[in-house]
């Protein structure tokens, strides 16, 4: 059994699969609407293909992350972790990633289209270093993310896990599958991840359905993180993207020391502002703005969209993309140009979920 086993039952299940930057993830089970509810106000259940562990071992592991990424790993004990970005010495974004002490190795958990390009990126500094990468039987395999999620795992798996701070990680046995349960989220509600080898993946899917958990998609997926303010890699950032100008400060420290990128970092947090950054924005049009569509303000181009989507709690399109300075400021209204039709759009500010149109509805 594994993840063909999974491919099967989600089948079954009404879902489409469709790749997501190289990998097969549900788009669909039943509405947009009905799993982007189940995820606000109960527990949905999320495919977790769409990530990958890294595994890094040896004496020097944690001297040589402090190194090479944003954030602190050093002052982590096993058993906590923390959100940060491998950056170029440019202070451009190879990466965002999250980070996982363990007694024996340090976990990166990364987009899956990226394992490759953060191995590589990490590869070429290892030197005499006592570190090195080492296969892993253990991938992502589901999540569950929403309000009733930590209540959820506490009665299959007889296990608290609603004590777990915001990264933090611990062994669970779910099912009879020994799993590593990672407290993190991408929704913005409370999420926990569920890690172990992917042979029973499809038996715990199974079993999570029939115990409430909502089965949720890609699309709605796509929604729900869009309502959060949370950029994907590939669609809101890439390698030619400045980390400053995504808005991920949490992945940040301004204390360590020395890392990749670092004094290009240090350099615009002296300056007090970047030239643009991704915004939250409201589209006021029943037209859905393709990735790409620009921005104006007075005739002036002063920005792109980058993601945008439909949400059905909230009425209507809503979307990251980036913008200059002269116009970043929330309630800005934009114009953008969708074929023959000029639409409004209004920055706002990141995320948009818990604002009064959605907390009215919990």
């Amino acid at each position: 059994m594994g993840w063909a086993d999974l491919d099967t039952a989600q089948r079954l299940a009404g879902a489409k699969l469709v790749d997501f930057q190289g990998v097969l993830l549900p788009r669909t089970f039943t509405t947009l609407a009905a799993e982007c509810r189940a995820v606000r106000h109960q527990v949905g259940l999320l495919d977790g293909r769409n990530r990958r562990l890294l595994s890094l071992v040896g004496g020097d592991r944690t001297t040589f992350l402090q190194g090479m990424i944003s954030n602190d790993v050093a002052q982590l004990a096993a058993g906590r972790g923390t959100y940060a970005a491998l950056l170029t010495v440019q202070g451009k974004l190879v990466c965002d990633l999250y980070v996982y002490v363990l007694d024996d190795r340090v976990l990166l958990d990364v987009p899956s289209a990226r394992q490759d390009a953060v191995r590589a990126a990490l590869e070429r500094y290892i030197i005499a270093d006592d570190v090195e990468f080492e296969d892993l039987d253990i991938e992502p395999l589901l999540a569950l993310e929403g309000p009733r999620a930590a209540a959820l795992l506490a009665e299959v798996a007889q296990a608290r896990v609603d004590d777990l701070l915001q990264y933090a990680h611990r062994e669970i046995v779910l099912y009879g599958q020994r799993l590593r349960c990672v407290a993190v989220g991408q929704t913005g509600e409370r999420g926990f991840r569920l890690c172990g080898n992917p042979h029973a993946v499809a038996d715990l899917w199974q079993r999570l359905t029939a115990a409430g958990a909502t089965p949720v998609g890609l699309d709605a997926l796509d929604v729900l993180r869009l309502e959060a303010g949370i950029p994907w890699y590939g669609p809101d950032m890439d390698e030619d993207t400045l980390v400053m100008e995504i808005g991920i400060e949490e992945a940040l420290s301004f204390s360590k020391g020395c890392y990749l990128g670092q004094e290009v970092v240090e350099r615009v947090a002296a300056r007090g502002h970047v030239n643009r950054k991704l915004c939250g924005l409201d589209v006021a049009s029943s037209t859905l703005p393709p990735a790409g569509t620009t921005l104006s303000r007075d005739g002036e181009e002063v920005g792109a969209i980058t993601s945008a989507a439909w949400s059905p709690v909230l009425g209507r399109i809503i979307a990251l993309g980036y913008v200059h300075r002269s116009a970043f400021t929330p309630a800005t209204e934009l114009k953008a140009r969708v074929g023959a039709e000029e639409i409004s759009v209004t920055v706002t500010e990141r995320p948009v979920y818990h604002l009064p149109a959605i907390a009215d509805l919990k």
